[in-house]
């Protein structure tokens, strides 16, 4: 975690550097010696950065500089440090052309209504994405009456709450003093949830044990805070003031609102999240509840190939930390904050690939993908060194994609692979040994085999329709159509299809979110 520490210069411009139980002494000394007062580079940074809104940040040192408590000042540190990168987005259809197309999902009764609503747009305009429309950053934007009501909340449910006494102020800082969870709008939250939970320590066994005061807050959360697949088309985050009223979201709302209400009881969590399931379309998060050093997990519900945990600090070896200002990266992957926790949930596996495509000018990173929602979507990166590149810690019994990332686009950069449960890579190429028998592939409406069909999370991902036409792609460098079949009574068959490929079975005018398969044995296994 960083840690910000108060840098003090004497008469002679030499620094002196003060620990927090320091920092309430040396404010003395320095007033009489008539010194002058620094801060860490971070928070100097972040101050400048700020603008028009300087002075709200310097009022929350200053107040903060004359607390008895000298943490409240370190605690002010940490965040305004690490500020830069936390802002509200707020997320807008767009067209091809950059226009905007007005559609709000909430405007419908269910899912299915908005979703339809959405493909006559689409029908209308065109492909239609949804993408940031504005980026408040909460550096020009956040008020210093907003941050000294966070920091004194934190601080009093560190101080009253019995389960709090052996938290320490590393995890205190990165887990219960953020003001925020994602890119949401900022409400005040600590007071009403500190308010809600006051009685918790009268309801419970024990009142020392943080993990029972985790599970009886989110659990109580989970009572009346409920998913809806309608915020699936509503991907603006949503605040607590919107989450208390409409008591419905999706997956990151409901642990946003979960994590306010843990940490404003000085209760340390985080919310962990897989950017695009491996083997399914959409993404999760998830609240985790942390002990007093700020470490857990959770279960998994599905197969991921990578798992990252949001945080506040920034983290140098994150890409958004490393890339150049000019340098083009997948968007999420360009943040500072999260952190890779995926061999905490999984075993994995470094993966080091030979890129048979050239690598594009000026391009230091390459990327590897999941197929999810009918494309490639970037999940990792590595340096690429020597014409290869290594990604750390995947997730095993997936099918991966290297690629290069050119123009906002995924483009590959070698062929797929599966990476089996023993971490060893089986390429699908046109090159392997198995390629050169051709195949006959059968499709019947029947439920296919997964990767993990003894566990029967997984429901029948293709179920061929009588009277409808089927296209079979094979992948090489791209999809390549095999032809196309109307279904019958009788299975759809290809004859001479490539042997150790990767497959995509796609029905006509269908939203293209069938899933991708191999073949083995004579049946189908999909990815």
């Amino acid at each position: 975690m960083k840690r910000a520490t108060r840098s003090i210069t004497n008469a002679a411009g030499a620094p002196v550097f003060l620990g927090a139980s320091l920092l309430l002494a040396g404010a003395l000394a320095i007033l009489l010696c008539g010194c002058r007062t620094t801060w860490p580079p971070d928070v100097e940074q972040a101050l400048d950065k700020a603008g028009k809104n300087r002075s709200q940040l310097t009022e929350v040192l200053d107040h903060y500089g004359d607390d008895p408590d000298p943490l409240k000042l370190e605690a002010a540190l940490f965040l305004i440090g690490n500020m830069e990168e936390h802002g509200y987005t707020l997320t807008a259809l767009y067209d091809e052309e950059k226009n905007e197309i007005p559609f709000d999902a909430l405007d419908y009764k269910n899912f299915g209504e908005a979703q339809a609503a959405l493909d006559a747009l689409k029908e209308e305009h065109g492909p239609l994405d949804f993408t940031r429309k504005r980026f408040d950053k909460d550096l020009k934007t956040i008020t210093s009456e907003f941050l000294i009501e966070n920091i004194d909340c934190a601080f009093r449910a560190w101080h009253e709450r019995p389960w709090a006494a052996g938290l320490s102020f590393d995890a205190f800082c990165e887990r219960v003093l953020p003001y925020r969870s994602s890119n949401e709008p900022l409400n005040s939250w600590r007071p009403a949830c500190m308010e809600r939970y006051a009685d918790l320590p009268e309801k419970m066994k024990n009142p020392s044990d943080i993990k029972e005061a985790g599970a009886k807050v989110s659990g109580d959360v989970h009572s009346w805070m409920g998913f809806s697949t309608l915020f699936y088309l509503h991907p603006t985050d949503q605040g607590f003031d919107e989450m208390s009223r409409r008591r419905q979201g999706r997956c990151e709302d409901i642990s946003n609102m979960i994590a306010y209400a843990l940490r404003a009881n000085a209760i340390p969590c985080a919310t962990d999240y897989t950017p695009y399931w491996a083997t399914r379309d959409n993404n999760h998060a998830w609240e985790v509840l942390l002990d007093a050093n700020g470490q857990g997990r959770e279960g998994l519900s599905n197969r991921a190939a990578k798992i990252y945990r949001k945080g506040f600090s920034v983290r140098k070896e994150n890409l958004g930390s490393i890339k150049a200002g000019d340098e083009v990266v997948p968007r999420w992957l360009s943040g500072k904050s999260y952190q890779d926790v995926t061999d905490q949930y999984l075993e994995t596996a470094d993966v080091t690939v030979r890129l048979s495509e050239s690598v594009p000018e000026g391009h230091r990173f390459a990327y590897i993908c999941v197929f999810n929602g009918g494309d490639w979507k970037a999940i990792h990166w590595g340096w690429i060194e020597d014409g290869t590149v290594t990604f750390s810690d995947m997730g095993r019994n997936i099918a991966y994609l290297p690629a290069y990332f050119v123009d906002k686009k995924i483009v590959p950069a070698a062929p797929p692979f599966i990476l089996t449960g023993e971490g060893e890579q089986r390429i699908l190429d046109a090159g392997t040994a198995q390629s050169s028998q051709p195949i006959t592939i059968e499709i019947a409406a029947v439920a296919p085999v997964t990767p993990d069909a003894d566990t029967k999370r997984d429901k029948p991902m293709v179920v061929v329709k009588p009277g409808k036409t089927y296209e079979l792609f094979v992948w090489n460098k791209g999809w390549q159509s095999l032809g196309k079949k109307q279904a019958g009574d009788e299975p759809v068959s290809f004859d001479a299809a490539p042997g150790g490929r990767l497959f995509w079975l796609v029905e006509e005018n269908s939203r293209r979110l069938e899933r991708i398969f191999t073949v083995a044995d004579g049946k189908q296994i999909f990815w």
